[in-house]
Formats: C-alpha cells, sequence, structure tokens
C-alpha cells in the first residue's frame, strides 16, 4: 500500500531529504529551514551558456596534456641536494 507522504523536498541548506507530511510550511527536519525561502536560481540565456562553456573549455584541455607519472618511477628529491656538503 502506497502512502501520501506529500511533496519531496531536498534541503537547500544542509541537503536532507525529506517529505513535508502536507504540512502547510516546509521546514526541513534537520536544520529547521523553511523551503519557500530558497533562493532562485534565473537561467542562463543561451549565449551566456556558450561563453560558460568557451571560458571552461581550454582550462580542461590544460589539465588533460598534463604528463602522467608512470608506475613504479619515483620523483626525484630535491631534498638529497640539500643534505650534501658544499666544497670551499
Amino acid at each position: 500500500m502506497a502512502r501520501d507522504l506529500g511533496t519531496k523536498y531536498n534541503c537547500f541548506k544542509c541537503g536532507t531529504k525529506f517529505y513535508d507530511l502536507k504540512k502547510p510550511v516546509p521546514s526541513c527536519p534537520k536544520c529547521g529551514a523553511d523551503q519557500r525561502d530558497m533562493p532562485v536560481v534565473k537561467p542562463l540565456s543561451a549565449a551566456k551558456q556558450r561563453a560558460a562553456a568557451a571560458a571552461a573549455a581550454p582550462k580542461e584541455a590544460d589539465e588533460a596534456d598534463a604528463p602522467i607519472p608512470e608506475e613504479g618511477a619515483e620523483e626525484e628529491d630535491d631534498d638529497d641536494a640539500e643534505e650534501e656538503p658544499e666544497a670551499e
């Protein structure tokens, strides 16, 4: 038998998932945030979405070009050079 628990919410402050149990004020049981006060996020226009995607694309390419260290290969320690005494 299925029960009607009301509307399902994800709290915008703490991320808790809960049902409002058909109460007039949908408040989070964990932090008490009123879900009607959730900030409204305006969707980006198509031009702004393309600009954001173009700006993010070069950053991803830089990370992909970074060399991947091979397994078993150890990096040289610069500390060894500092420990050797210098000849005067």
